[in-house]
């Protein structure tokens, strides 16, 4: 477990770190004036991690392609793949590394390296071997920005090389791609990229990563949170109890579980043991990105990964003991801040015009209400309805009764609701439909951007919620001439 030293670290990345120009480091995309809200203008990050984005020549059209988060220590690090067949060879690489780190017990993870606009996926041992490359680049970073802090002193390696006993070849760096699938990595670039990149600690920094992770993303997907931990009356005595997180994501298509997530980091200054990361992770996957949905295909790369430093004040308690106080906050704060991260991926859903919460509730069991709210989430005929603004709750309710659960038909009910708060419409219930339909207000619920179906089965307690959006001849358009 990790925990803050009483090193005074160096606050901005080696200067041997060259910097791009300005042109290179921040060249984004014209964002949509509609998804500008969803964009943060400043953030709370957490310590000791060390970020940044650039183009590296990777995308055919430009743009940035190449982004890397560092940690100024070595991490608990947990992550959570796709389980598509055809994995790519990052996802193989990073499964090896974290695997390796849960056998030996070891913080041995200092950086994600991701490019987007090539996945790497399905091309074979190469592109296993290209992403070991790329992982490798990562380590020889590392090694820079740690010979490059002025005045600080470690007592932890980074390397095999450095003289440590994590092994020869072990690897130090996850990596991430997305992209087009089976095509090589231009590697070349990629390392000399990554060996340039400028990384640092503000917001634009964070930004320009999270704009380099976007293939066919609309907008960058960032946030950052500052949360209350610990003792109460130790922060009423001045003592900061505080932990951060912060989270970076893409996915615009192929959305669906398991895993639902393209690509994801989320990095944290708390100290946590390897077994609750991985606990707390599976918990908050299952009910945020493994619950969204845009088209039911599940890409190849998908990977969500959580890596904590520890670099929080001392105040700040470990998370050691599943039983305390502070596990249950960590786990249901990391679980709020991913569904969030999620519902920002589900809102920049290909050709999207609608943002759309299936909540079911009444079930036996949490597995059942998710099954009948996903079956919902990824009708084709549910999802065309919504973007045609046709209240044809037939089609829903047609959903929940192949969802595979033994259902009693005269219990259900159904309302959609408006996101902005006001009267919902209820459309059955206890099985009978409610008619004549309203169809003034039905229109006014459907023209909103924000709608929430909500089904009742009336057999238990139990609840699930899933995020996913409509489907629009624009998802046709993108789609055909993606490689183009």
């Amino acid at each position: 477990m990790l925990r803050a030293s009483g090193v005074s670290l160096a606050k901005k990345a080696s200067s041997s770190i060259r910097q791009l120009s300005s042109k290179a480091a921040t060249a984004t995309a014209s964002f949509p004036e509609a998804k500008k809200r969803f964009i943060p203008a400043s953030g709370t990050y957490p310590r000791g991690f060390f970020v940044g984005g650039m183009h590296c020549g990777v995308k055919k059209r430009g743009g940035p392609d190449l982004a890397v988060i560092l940690s100024d220590r070595e991490t608990t690090a947990s992550a959570v793949f796709t389980t598509n067949q055809f994995c790519a060879a990052p996802v193989q690489l990073d499964r090896e590394t974290i695997n390796r780190a849960r056998s030996a017990q070891k913080q041995i993870v200092r950086a994600v390296v991701v490019n987007s606009g090539c996945a790497n996926a399905v091309t074979g041992e190469q592109g296993l071997k290209d992403a070991r490359v790329m992982a490798e680049a990562g380590d020889k970073l590392v090694r820079k920005f740690d010979a490059g802090r002025k005045g600080a002193t470690t007592t932890t390696k980074t390397t095999a090389t450095d003289g440590d006993d994590k092994g020869e070849g072990d690897l130090a760096s996850l990596v991430m791609s997305t992209g087009v699938i089976g095509q090589r990595l231009p590697l070349d670039n990629i390392c000399k990229g990554i060996g340039e990149i400028e990384l640092g600690e503000s917001h634009d920094m964070w930004m320009r990563a999270a704009v380099a992770h976007m293939t066919t993303d609309t907008f960058p997907k960032l946030l950052s949170r500052e949360i209350s931990i610990g003792d109460p009356q130790a922060a009423k005595d001045g003592k900061k109890t505080v932990i951060r997180m912060a989270g970076i994501t893409k996915g615009a298509g192929m959305i669906h579980p398991n895993m639902a997530t393209l690509l994801g980091t989320v990095c944290t200054d708390a100290a946590i043991t390897q077994p609750l990361l991985d606990k707390a992770l599976a918990y908050a996957v299952a009910r945020s990105f493994n619950a969204i949905s845009i088209d039911g295909d599940m890409s190849t790369n998908d990977t969500i990964a959580v890596i904590a430093n520890g670099a929080a004040p001392a105040a700040a308690p470990a998370i050691d003991s599943e039983d305390s106080a502070e596990y249950a906050v960590f786990r249901s704060e990391l679980t709020k801040f991913m569904a969030e991260l999620a519902s920002l991926v589900v809102r920049d859903g290909e050709g999207a015009t609608k943002f759309i919460t299936v909540e079911v509730e009444g079930a036996r069991s949490f597995d059942d209400a998710k099954r009948v709210a996903s079956t919902i989430a990824t009708s084709s005929l549910v999802k065309t309805a919504f973007y045609g603004k046709d209240a044809n709750w037939g089609r829903i309710l047609c959903a929940v009764g192949y969802a595979g659960i033994p259902l009693d038909t005269s219990k259900v009910s159904l309302a959609i609701y408006p996101g902005d708060g006001t009267a919902p419409l209820a459309l059955v219930s206890a099985g009978e439909p409610l008619l004549p339909l309203d169809e003034t207000r039905a229109s006014e619920i459907l023209d909103q951007e924000d709608v929430i179906v909500r089904v009742g089965l009336g057999l238990g307690s139990e609840s699930a919620r899933i995020y996913t959006c409509d489907l629009s001849h624009d998802y046709v358009s993108i789609n055909a001439d993606y490689r183009s």
